[in-house]
């Protein structure tokens, strides 16, 4: 029996995988999830390591990014391929047009042998094309979800910086009291750049940048899960 499977796998700790997973099973609510936390100082991951192995013919994967699958764009290009050619279907949400039932559509509509030997070099070299643009494509997917969390970190950090230098305060200070119309913005601002939501940001970067108090913004945030749950359910 064909099986489906999700992959949701975070590199820090004060990372969250709710995000992640939430995304996976609004997609397929019957999915097995596997969850993996794993630094960049160790590059283990023994839970894809087994899913790697035990997957076959006809099953899914299913990933919120395709960044989620491979830190790097030329080992997720290798895996990629591994396992399409190993009949296994992948689904990344956030980069649909790199699924492999898009390239195994592309591939069908290859051209087929003549039996002409001089024919069929061009058909061998149009093939080799399209597998090229294939790889491409997803080459591509990997380095743009990496150019994007960068990007979005360097900001952040700038912006940061900057207000440093200007002499505005980072964070909300000692005994202040935040005013309840500030609430509305500040949860959307989390919703957007946090992790555990729509964004790439820790909760400490995340909490610099909405410039909240660590007991309110782990209020405000709390109330969002809830909210996403009720969703959810």
């Amino acid at each position: 029996m064909n099986k489906i499977y999700g992959y949701a796998r975070i590199s820090r700790k004060e990372q969250s995988i709710d995000r992640q997973i939430r995304n996976i099973r609004a997609a397929c609510p019957d999915v097995h999830v596997v969850q993996e936390a794993y630094t960049g100082r160790t590059m283990q991951r023994p839970e894809w390591d087994k899913l790697f192995s035990k997957v076959s013919n006809g099953d899914t994967i299913i990933f919120d990014s395709v960044s989620r699958m491979s830190r790097s764009a030329d080992d997720g290009v290798q895996t990629y391929f591994q396992l399409m050619d190993r009949g296994v279907s992948l689904v990344f949400l956030k980069e649909p047009y790199i699924n492999t039932a898009t390239y195994m559509e592309a591939s069908q509509q290859s051209i087929q042998s003549t039996g002409n030997e001089i024919a069929d070099i061009y058909v061998e070299a149009t093939n080799k094309v399209i597998k090229l643009l294939a790889e491409k494509q997803i080459v591509k997917a990997f380095e743009q979800a990496e150019k994007e969390v960068s990007d979005l970190r360097q900001r952040t950090m700038e912006g940061i910086e900057i207000a440093r230098l200007n002499g505005k305060q980072i964070g909300q200070k000692i005994g202040n009291k935040l005013h309840i119309k500030k609430k509305g913005p500040a949860m959307e601002l989390i919703r957007r750049y946090s992790r555990d939501f729509e964004g790439n940001l820790n909760d400490i970067e995340t909490m610099k940048l909405v410039e909240l108090s660590r007991n309110t913004y782990y209020k405000y945030k709390k109330e969002l899960l809830a909210d996403y749950v009720q969703v959810s359910s």
